[in-house]
């Protein structure tokens, strides 16, 4: 008995029970994706027209990217906090939207509503801060495996709500603010005490490889498992009981990472203490190591232990490195004081003549480059892109009379999820096989969804099918491509900041090409329909587009905006080729 319950601690406290809990909380996070299903019901009930319903897209964009305060809260409070201030934020937020919607609440000006949208939307950057931090620090020599993996899951939540709900059956489409607005809190809420930074573990184990490699398994498993799902209710009429066992297998898929810390906790050999492992590995030792991932650090060993003693918080962990055979503590001591005036030497040369590519940029230091602007709005052309598809899924479809909407906002999300880990995997790819820079990748990928838009304006057979696969893909490949490249460019150290201000990119292109270019020429035929029916006698005077024309001149400015992105890409990897070339030298030979 003293041994289960010795077991259930450990197995509580574990860092891989963290990660797969916040796996779970993830997979039910990305509620921004399904504003596509809920738009056409807040248009209907609150008579807006399409430009009003550009402006709450632009207000839930913002709301999933701007995450500067749940990061400051996260520096100075517990997670749990940060993920209570989710929760509240969340039920707040489409609470009251769904109260509105349904006439339980009178009804508010645009701009309030805008805010309420902003607010619930707004508590996902908690749950990703939370999920994001805690796995970090609990994984850290695994930060590229684990941040992708959440992400991914983040793309896949989409999809997961279209099956779980079609499960359910709901009453009506509003019913559907309702789950957004309570689902994704009470699975936070849920682990909102197990999530948490687990900080015992100070290097990688030889079961991580194995752990992490099952994890990709059961990801590309669910993505080919829902795509499968999706195609079966799109060619056949399914009945209710079929719907439930294929959300109930969903589930399990789900469920089966808790695989990997049950077999390490309860069936693996005693592991080593942190404090055997620390005399095993010393910090000094370690810092003198090759290490390939932290991109930016020079490949000579001085370099590595100017950065490892540069980014070192006390001196006093340079006082108890351990005993070696090569001297006493005091050579250490010396050695470290070296050191420490080495870095003061490089520190002074760095503030005369600024960082290099591939050193530790701070935002402001970034933003005087003429590279990361470039970036930056490459990223507003590509992004901007994608969004315009997203938040207007659901008046796509009612322009061309396809009811499946839900179908195609699932798609989508499977496809960002694929866009996420295959084009990390292909940029991987071209720098380290060919020393191409990364975002020569990126601006593949532009040109493939400019293609995908290319298409629709054809009115090709399959069109949403084929705008929802490519731009999905593009707009989730955007994020761990550019991002990456942001990292080797312009260093890890400030990579947080960095990353906050890049993501203000995505809302700032959907709002001029969804909330202005879209909209406007939306609107514009669907008052020309409005008048021809009121000449041919139909009295129906709806602001409504019907057929291919209300989105075929939208999307083929969007191409032209793609191919411009995929531009300002290769201007970017010509100017830096050199620097990849350097970077990735060792790799090619």
């Amino acid at each position: 008995m003293v041994w289960v319950n010795e077991k259930l601690k450990g197995f509580v406290g574990h860092r891989w029970v963290v990660f797969v809990c916040a796996m779970w909380d993830m997979s039910f996070a990305g509620t921004s994706y399904m504003f596509g299903s809920i738009s056409p019901v807040i248009k209907s009930s609150m008579g807006f027209n399409q430009k009003q319903v550009a402006f709450l897209s632009v207000a839930k964009d913002l709301g999933d990217n701007v995450g500067l305060l749940a990061g400051k809260i996260s520096q100075s409070s517990p997670i749990w906090a940060l993920i209570l201030v989710g929760v509240v934020q969340n039920v707040v937020g489409y609470g009251l939207v769904w109260l509105i919607v349904t006439h339980q609440f009178p009804a508010l000006p645009l701009w309030l509503l805008c805010i309420l949208i902003f607010v619930g939307q707004n508590g996902s950057t908690y749950y990703n801060t939370a999920a994001l931090v805690s796995c970090v620090q609990s994984f850290p020599e695994s930060r590229g495996p684990v941040v992708g993996i959440l992400k991914g899951f983040v793309g896949l939540s989409g999809a997961i709500w279209t099956q779980l709900i079609a499960m359910a059956q709901l009453p009506d489409q509003a019913s559907l603010i309702f789950i957004i607005a309570v689902g994704p809190a009470m699975v936070s809420l849920a682990f909102m005490f197990i999530i948490r930074p687990v900080e015992s573990y100070r290097q990688s184990r030889a079961s991580d490889g194995t752990g992490f490699t099952f994890i990709y398994s059961i990801c590309l498993l669910l993505a080919a498992y829902l795509m499968g799902v999706l195609l079966l209710e799109n060619m056949f009429d399914l009945d209710q009981s079929t719907i439930t066992l294929f959300a109930v297998i969903l589930i399990i898929l789900i469920l089966l990472p808790i695989i990997v810390p049950i077999l390490l906790v309860f069936f693996s050999g005693p592991q080593k203490s942190a404090d055997q492992e620390s005399l095993l590995e010393p910090p000094m030792l370690e810092a003198t190591k090759p290490n390939k991932h932290f991109v930016g650090e020079s490949s000579s060993s001085t370099t590595k232990v100017i950065k490892h003693v540069e980014n070192e918080k006390s001196p006093s962990k340079l006082e108890v490195l351990p005993l070696s055979s090569e001297g006493p503590r005091d050579v250490f001591q010396c050695q470290a004081r070296l050191w420490q005036a080495v870095t003061k030497a490089v520190k002074k040369i760095k503030r005369r003549n600024g960082p290099h590519r591939g050193e530790d940029f701070t935002l402001s230091q970034a933003m005087a480059k003429a590279d990361f602007w470039v970036m930056f709005f490459s990223l507003v052309m590509g992004c901007g892109s994608g969004l315009t598809i997203i938040n207007n899924m659901g008046q796509i479809c009612q322009s061309l009379g396809d009811n499946n909407v839900n179908v195609y906002v699932s798609v989508i999300s499977i496809s960002n999820f694929l866009g996420r880990v295959g084009g990390g995997y292909f940029s991987e790819v071209i720098v380290r096989s060919f020393g191409y820079p990364r975002l020569a990748a990126l601006a593949v990928i532009q040109a493939g969804m400019s293609l995908g838009l290319c298409y629709y304006v054809f009115g090709l057979a399959g069109q949403v099918y084929a705008v929802a696969i490519s731009n999905g893909f593009g707009y989730g490949a955007h994020w761990s491509i550019a991002l990456a490249a942001a990292s080797e460019l312009f260093g890890l150290k400030n990579f947080g900041t960095l990353y906050n201000f890049l993501t203000m990119a995505s809302p700032a292109g959907s709002l001029f090409l969804s909330g202005f270019v879209a909209s406007t020429i939306y609107d514009y035929y669907a008052e020309q329909q409005v008048k021809h029916r009121m000449l041919t006698g139909n009295n129906n005077d709806l602001l409504l587009c019907e057929g291919n024309i209300c989105f075929s001149i939208t999307f083929g400015i969007l191409a032209v905006v793609c191919l411009c992105a995929a531009s300002l890409s290769l201007i970017v990897a010509h100017r830096t080729r050199k620097f990849y070339a350097q970077l990735y030298e060792e790799s090619q030979t």
